[in-house]
This record gives structure tokens, C-alpha cells and sequence, in this order.
């Protein structure tokens, strides 16, 4: 921010230089390098002249991002014999705008054995799944509780979608049973 630019309001975005330490103290919003402010997050300033102290108000409120224990849905769109990878388009009740990736190993498919994981699910299925790390940036799912898993499913053979049965999922159409880990609640929203 400039010397004549120095007033509430001015439209930042993150990293954008603020002022330096020896003339503000640096508020919310913002962070420290080598004795420059820089604005943290995208917003407009706020600078209290009385306490010499330099903070942002950010502009968009409540980002969802999947944390640790967060629920969140979405469909699957990769299936490997240890792992599958899900488009994560809604965390609790919430739609998201964009999508965030999930990986399922294999381990954490469910409180039972499980031989590979095309009989966990399959590309196009709608899972739910509970974020159980988010290390190196990548958000690491498990379906194993038993509200967790598959909620809606579609037919390998002819795209039907499968209904919940006494001996697993079948095709109302082509009659095919198909395994899945499917969730206490599969079919009902």
C-alpha cells in the first residue's frame, strides 16, 4: 500500500504489502515478513491511526474447506484394486462452489476385511466419508463407520441405478447383484 494510499477501505489481496512494523502494528487479516506487513486474506483495510495498528476485513465469509472429522460427500471418480479417489462437492449439508479430492484407501474402507476395492464401490457412485487426514495437502477419507459408504449406486451392467436388497444392491432392470460398502441410510436422499 502506498504512502498516499493509506486510508480504511482500500481493496486488498493476499500478500499485498501493508506498511512495515515500525509504523503499524500488524491486526487480523494480516501477516509478518522481514518486518513488512502483508495482507493475509482478500478484503479492505482497516487502519486504526490512534493505535497505530493495521488490520483487514476479509470479503468472503466462510470459505468450506474439508478439515479433520468434517463429513462431506461426492462422487466416485476413480477405483483402483487399493484405493478410489472422490470429487468432494459437499461438506455436511453444505453444496460447495468448487470441488476438492479425496483419496480411500483400501485400509480404511470399512471395519471389515476387504479383498479389493471394487467391492467398496465404483466410478459414479455418490459416497459419504469422514476426512481423516489432510497431510501432504491431500484429503484422506474413511467410509468405515456405518453411516459412512455408498449412498446412491448405479448398475455396471446397464446404468440402472441399484436398489437395496436382503442379500446386497440389485438392478431392478437387468437383475444384477453388485457389492458396495454402502451406508445405513443408501437410497433415502
Amino acid at each position: 500500500m502506498r504512502e498516499n494510499d493509506r486510508k480504511s477501505g482500500q481493496f486488498v489481496v493476499p500478500g499485498e504489502r501493508l506498511g512495515v512494523i515500525e509504523e503499524f502494528i500488524p491486526g487480523t487479516g494480516t501477516y509478518t515478513k522481514d518486518g513488512v506487513i502483508h495482507s493475509q486474506i482478500t478484503g479492505r483495510t482497516l487502519l486504526d491511526m490512534l493505535n497505530k495498528k493495521v488490520s483487514i476485513y476479509p470479503l468472503i465469509h466462510g470459505v468450506s474447506v474439508p478439515k479433520i472429522g468434517s463429513i462431506v460427500a461426492g462422487q466416485v471418480s476413480n477405483v483402483q484394486s487399493k484405493s478410489a479417489t472422490l470429487r468432494i462437492s459437499q461438506i455436511g449439508n453444505k453444496f460447495l462452489s468448487g470441488n476438492f479430492t479425496g483419496i480411500l484407501h483400501i485400509s480404511d474402507a470399512s471395519l471389515d476385511y476387504v479383498d479389493i476395492m471394487y467391492d467398496v464401490c465404483k466410478p459414479g457412485d455418490i459416497m459419504r466419508a469422514k476426512v481423516i487426514s489432510t497431510m501432504n495437502r491431500t484429503h484422506h477419507l474413511s467410509t468405515s463407520e456405518r453411516n459412512l459408504g455408498v449412498i446412491c449406486s448405479f448398475c455396471s451392467h446397464c446404468g440402472h441405478m441399484l436398489t437395496l436388497q436382503e442379500r446386497g444392491l440389485r438392478c431392478p432392470k437387468c437383475g444384477k447383484i453388485e457389492k458396495r460398502k454402502f451406508a445405513s441410510d443408501y437410497g433415502k436422499g
